[in-house]
């Protein structure tokens, strides 16, 4: 028996200790002025960082067991020439309002059913206001994977009420957590699905930088289909189909959590679904194996045809979600190229990249959104491909023409949270600086990071310590001021 099938080769280990403390207790609200910045702040980090994720898990006894369970909390940084101001605050949903005067879980969430649950209008889940955050037309938006966003204040992130767009929109149109801008023109576009078994069908929504609802179109599914994220290139709006199925039956009628409902069918085919941008009309359909897609990495038009950029797995990863031991089984994520000539709908290339990790949370320069470009980061799992609990454990940027060359690795027992956002610096056509959390499990401590954009190896220029640890979150953006 050779050493890599021997049992002993294959014995999980707890590659992440100490991940439990992020979600021991749930974070505390807070305002503050952070005094403790270990470094210097580039002086052209000015403006607002936003971060929303999961937050409390555990109300009235009972905890939810996914990561995707948690109450949203959103964290804020707006960086000042007088210093740094924090403040946390909780996304105050219908289910979080409920669900605090009863002192019990009420409502099913995404991998947790509750004795007694419900669905909002019997139909689906109560958004937890849990996964992004965005400004738009004036105001902020947090979204979560179901139904409309929040709009909350942008400096106290006071939750403000639901965000129906003028009454353009209702409680009941699908709407996602990933909308796409254009940062030219103020434009959102953003999509939903209608997971019915008879008719599912693909919303997509586009909306005037002012917040006017210039069309909604519905793109026909073979397939109630679950879809997380989408692509937007200067001419169209891309969505990568894959056959992860929803049974809605079982939901509504089982008592089954979504996450239960949902069932991997790699003999359908994936596909690139590609939309006019400006109509919304479907271009083609572009068939590319039977691998799963969670978020794309940018897409843009090129002489030989239409770039989309994702990062591809080959399998679906919510089943690693589990709290606190989350990603046990962890695949790999690979940065992959897809080159398409829209017109006859056929598939050029496909592209794979070096990097392969167990990786997330894709960012760009947000100066080449929609264009050709060739520098991203992600974070990372250094311990993908081995069992056992894990978490990100590092910064990788990454660039399509040299491959990787630029890592950042935290010490053990500190793990990386939120979206890497990167702030240009106006004063440089390539420079800027990425901005991420980490959690430090030994205090535990909380931070945020800033580094060089193009020297992340050499760890963080600047580190600004919290009071409190607060949640590892998800999607993150930033509003130069």
């Amino acid at each position: 028996m050779s050493p890599s099938t021997s049992p002993a080769a294959t014995v999980a280990r707890d590659h992440a200790p100490g991940l439990e403390t992020a979600f021991d207790r749930p974070p505390e609200e807070a305002s503050y002025t952070i005094e403790e910045i270990e470094g210097a702040v580039p002086p052209f980090v000015r403006g607002s960082y936003y971060l929303n994720g999961p937050a409390r898990f555990e109300r009235g006894g009972t905890r939810a067991r996914h990561w995707l369970d948690g109450d949203g909390m959103i964290c804020a940084l707006h960086f000042e020439e007088g210093g740094v101001e924090f403040s946390a605050r909780y996304v105050r949903t219908h289910k979080l309002v409920a669900e605090e005067e009863a002192g019990r879980h009420l409502f099913r969430a995404f991998g947790t059913a509750f004795d007694g649950d419900r669905l909002r209008r019997g139909l689906s889940l109560e958004s937890p206001g849990n996964v992004s955050i965005y400004p738009f037309a004036g105001t902020v938006l947090a979204f979560g994977e179901q139904g409309l966003p929040w709009r909350v204040d942008p400096r106290t992130l006071t939750t403000e009420g639901v965000h129906d767009f003028g009454k353009q929109l209702n409680e009941v149109s699908p709407f996602a957590a990933h909308p796409a801008f254009d940062y030219r023109s103020g434009e959102m576009f953003n999509f939903g699905i209608s997971f019915s078994s008879q008719r599912p069908c693909l919303n997509l929504y586009r909306f005037s930088g002012s917040g006017e609802l210039l069309y909604r179109r519905r793109l026909g599914l073979d397939l109630p289909v679950s879809i997380h994220d989408f692509g937007l290139s200067a001419r169209h709006a891309v969505f990568y189909v894959n056959p992860y199925v929803l049974d809605p039956e079982s939901l509504v009628d089982g008592g089954a959590s979504l996450l239960e409902a949902l069932s991997w069918r790699p003999e359908v085919a994936s596909l690139l679904l590609v939309a006019d941008r400006e109509t919304g009309e479907e271009v083609c359909r572009v068939p590319i194996g039977s691998a799963y897609c969670l978020h794309l990495i940018e897409c843009f038009e090129t002489g030989e045809g239409l770039a989309v950029d994702v990062l591809e797995l080959d399998r679906p990863v919510y089943d690693q979600y589990m709290v606190p031991d989350l990603f046990p089984d962890a695949r790999t994520a690979q940065p992959v190229r897809y080159l398409v000539d829209v017109s006859s709908g056929r598939l050029l290339e496909r592209r794979e990249h070096p990097y392969r990790r167990m990786c997330d949370f894709p960012g760009i320069d947000p100066r080449r959104a929609a264009t050709e470009y060739d520098e991203f980061w992600v974070l990372g799992i250094a311990a993908s491909e081995e069992p056992g609990r894990k978490f990100f454990d590092e910064l990788a940027h990454l660039s399509w023409n040299t491959g990787v060359d630029d890592v950042y690795r935290p010490p053990r027992g500190r793990y990386l949270g939120g979206e890497p956002v990167f702030i240009p610096d106006p004063g440089s056509e390539r420079g800027g600086a990425i901005l991420c959390q980490e959690l430090d499990t030994v205090g535990p401590s909380g931070s945020f990071l800033l580094f060089d954009a193009h020297d992340v190896a050499g760890g963080p220029v600047a580190r600004l310590r919290l009071r409190r640890p607060v949640h590892l979150g998800f999607h993150a953006c930033f509003a130069a001021s």
